[in-house]
């Protein structure tokens, strides 16, 4: 009798931010992330060179959870969801802790988009979501294996989810994902009026 099995599992994570660590209150970090980008004139000196569309604190701030408090208590509650990710991915960490290397405020105005990437160097990636307005794009990730397909024929539509060539993930605000860091994505388009605001950020192994 044949046999089939899936093999080398791609894990995502996703939860509600406060299932771990201290509460965040969503519409307060909302409004800390519109009063940081405002405040931030090299930041967005840095989109503007770099045609970024909106806003990223990634190149011009690198202590928002020393600087604020919100984001003090948004890391504690993020290392326990790396942690337990970290579980369930059985890594063997030998005594030593992934911790956290950057974190940094997304703002993505209408039609903004930011194309498909993965992030070197770090172990595990994600984002917490604190605005996603009617209409906004949804995470994009690609199969890791899209480099080693050569010549293999298109999926059918409605192919199962595991054999998919992309799938769109549509967070919550307050949702949490993590994904290993190799893993490529993106953010479509942003369909919406309003602006899309996440904070994304990476752990590495320390």
């Amino acid at each position: 009798m044949s046999e089939i099995e899936s093999l080398f599992v791609t894990r995502l994570y996703r939860a509600a931010l406060t299932e771990f660590g201290p509460k965040v209150d969503a519409a307060e970090m909302e409004n800390s992330c519109l009063v940081i980008a405002g405040d931030d004139d090299a930041g967005h000196e840095w989109c503007e060179a770099n045609d970024y569309p909106g806003y990223t604190s990634y190149a011009s701030l690198t202590d928002l959870p020393w600087r604020f408090p919100i984001f003090a208590d948004l890391v504690k509650s993020l290392d326990a969801h790396v942690a337990a990710f970290a579980e369930d991915l059985q890594f063997d960490l030998d005594g030593r802790k992934l911790v956290l290397e950057d974190l940094w405020i997304n703002i993505l105005p209408e039609g903004g988009t930011h194309s498909a990437h993965i992030h070197p160097h770090s172990v595990i990636s994600g984002t917490t979501y604190v605005a996603m307005p009617e209409g906004t794009s949804a995470l994009k990730l690609e199969d890791p294996r899209h480099a080693m397909m050569m010549a293999t024929p298109p999926r059918i539509k409605d192919a199962r989810r595991e054999l998919k060539s992309f799938i769109y993930v549509k967070p919550n605000v307050g949702d949490v994902l993590l994904w290993e860091s190799w893993l490529r994505h993106e953010v479509p388009m942003n369909m919406a009026e309003e602006e899309r605001i996440s904070v994304s950020f990476n752990y590495r192994w320390e």
